[in-house]
């Protein structure tokens, strides 16, 4: 049973990172490769997104099939934060 839920969760969250969080995140991306500083939106859906990625490492975890993903989108954030901190000390 547990692995079912498991299964489901893993559907879900494929689903809303490729829907929502990615796109979103893609965009950012290129605003801050653009040399623009983030939104407070936009600082705040990386908060959320965060927040949902730590919430979500446990099944991750168990889940060796998405290692690589998560290892992609956790590279991905920290590549945004970095040139977000940059743009803010030029700013």
């Amino acid at each position: 049973m547990s692995n079912q839920i498991d299964d489901a969760t893993v559907q879900v969250l494929l689903e809303r990172l490729t829907k929502f969080r990615l796109p979103r995140t893609l965009d950012i991306k290129q605003r801050v490769d653009a040399g623009e500083r983030l939104t407070d939106s936009e600082l705040g859906f990386l908060k959320d997104s965060l927040d949902d990625a730590h919430q979500a490492a446990n099944i991750v975890v168990r889940h060796p099939e998405i290692h690589a993903l998560g290892a992609q989108i956790v590279e991905l954030y920290d590549e945004i934060v970095r040139r977000a901190v940059e743009n803010e000390q030029r700013a």
